[in-house]
């Protein structure tokens, strides 16, 4: 379909919760700069007037206590700002499977879920005996998928693949072995989700990952697919970076956490600017 034809979308970022981190911990290579450095935790709304997709569907309170996350709200009650009510959600894009990005499937009962082939393979396979590998899933929310296989809920996906025109999946692999990110048309032109193919903008910035990773290699040639795909490296957001709060305009109050990603990002400030 020729660009000019394609739909554009609106792209919203819907932060649910937050923990604090230091450097060092964020970087597979060394940072000697360790203080602090919080992670946000998102879920993502692409809309239309005729579409409306969710990206990954966060962890619920329970799993905020037992994880030590500081915990805002439910991912799903924070679509509710947006005027999305959970039975609206008929289609899902799990980025992968990691505990905060697949819970709450339960509360989405008629929504789809699309997910890479290689990412249930491995959620399910011979690498879940490694605790290095595993503890970033969560067994009851990977059942819950698999019990929508049964259900025939699951869209499977083999690479890159066209979900409607203007939204595109990508496969990226890395952190996990079947993380995608999602390419999505815009009036700004392609915004790509990078969720974990690249955490933070330094993870992609500085050419290290973030240490949770099953293949450093595919996770570095995923920075390179990620710009190709984007319209330009303003137009990648990274999948728990508190700088997206920032760098984009605020949708309704300030204080809801949700902005706007399909609007131009506000004008750069040195408080903005990094410096270790």
């Amino acid at each position: 379909m020729p660009i000019d034809d394609l739909p554009c979308y609106e792209v919203f970022a819907v932060r649910y919760a937050w923990v604090d981190k230091q450097r060092g911990t964020n970087f597979v290579t060394c940072d000697h700069y360790d203080r602090s450095m919080p992670m946000d935790y998102f879920v993502w709304l692409i809309r239309n007037g005729e579409k409306l997709i969710l990206v990954d569907t966060g962890f619920n309170e329970a799993a905020a206590h037992q994880r030590k996350r500081n915990f805002l709200r439910s991912p799903i009650d924070g679509l509710a700002l947006l005027g999305v009510r959970p039975e609206q959600v008929t289609e899902v894009i799990l980025t992968h499977l990691h505990y905060d990005h697949a819970g709450n499937i339960d509360l989405l009962p008629n929504a789809r879920l699309h997910v890479q082939e290689k990412e249930m393979q491995y959620a399910t396979g011979k690498y879940m005996k490694y605790h290095a590998l595993c503890h970033a899933y969560t067994v009851e929310d990977v059942i819950d998928v698999l019990k929508g296989v049964y259900d025939d809920r699951v869209a499977f996906h083999d690479g890159d693949d066209t979900l409607y025109p203007g939204v595109e999946l990508l496969l990226i692999g890395g952190h996990t072995m079947g993380l995608q990110a999602v390419r999505v048309h815009t009036r700004r032109g392609w915004v790509v989700l990078a969720s974990d193919a690249s955490h933070y903008y330094e993870n992609m910035d500085q050419q290290s990952p973030f240490p949770i990773v099953f293949n450093v290699g595919d996770m570095l040639a995923g920075y390179e697919k990620l710009r190709r795909a984007a319209e330009s490296t303003a137009h990648i957001v990274p999948g728990h970076d508190p700088e997206v709060m920032k760098r984009y305009p605020a949708w309704g109050a300030q204080d809801q956490g949700i902005v706007a990603l399909h609007e131009n990002p506000l004008p750069a400030s040195p408080e903005k600017t990094h410096t270790p």
